[in-house]
């Protein structure tokens, strides 16, 4: 697989992983192909993969009873991508997963996973450091800076991590996942190149 090694730096930029414990990886995980507008979970749907993003844009959407949308989260290369809550409890998504633009994700099969977890101490620790990372320190980071920093800061923020974010992903996407309006957002564009 052309993409595993990429994946496999993802591991261990959180914890060492032994080559036993890798090969045991490797053997639970499949590369794929997808179209832009695919959709790799519906909402309703029980999640059974956990995809990471070797190459391209996902996002998590949640549709309202009145059928408007708002985006949840936008993965790139190198994120995880899932319904956490739906994978460890086993319960339907709340939202749906839909690929932003042509991508190629590694899936890896959540329950094979969660047993790797539980007999190798390596796997344990990575998956300890990836949840502490991303749904602790990360997580807050992203709360707090919803109700400190303005949309302009989110954005510029943005920028930095994915400087061509806005040739990639519709605007409407960008600003939802900012959680402003795409007129919000594109006063905020036109006044930053005024800026430069």
């Amino acid at each position: 697989m052309k993409y595993q090694n990429i994946l496999k730096s993802k591991f261990e930029s959180y914890a060492p992983v032994s080559a036993a414990s890798w090969q045991l990886i490797e053997n639970i995980i499949e590369e794929r192909s997808v179209k832009k507008g695919e959709l790799l979970l519906q909402n309703g749907e029980i999640a059974k993969e956990i995809y990471f993003v070797a190459k391209g844009a996902l996002r998590a959407f949640i549709t309202d009873q009145a059928g408007n949308i708002y985006n949840k989260n936008i993965f790139l290369e190198g994120d995880f991508a899932g319904s956490t809550a739906s994978l460890i409890q086993q319960i339907p998504s709340y939202f749906a997963i839909e690929a932003l633009e042509e991508s190629i994700l590694i899936n890896i099969n959540y329950k094979k996973y969660r047993e790797l977890i539980f007999k190798n101490d390596d796997l344990k620790n990575f998956y300890i450091a990836y949840l502490e990372r991303n749904w602790v320190i990360e997580k807050e980071k992203r709360e707090i800076s919803l109700v400190m920093e303005n949309a302009t800061e989110r954005y510029l923020d943005l920028l930095s991590k994915h400087p061509d974010i806005s040739e990639r992903i519709a605007l409407l996407h960008i600003a939802s996942h900012l959680g402003i309006t795409p007129t919000q957002l594109s006063r905020i564009r036109k006044t930053l190149e005024k800026d430069l």
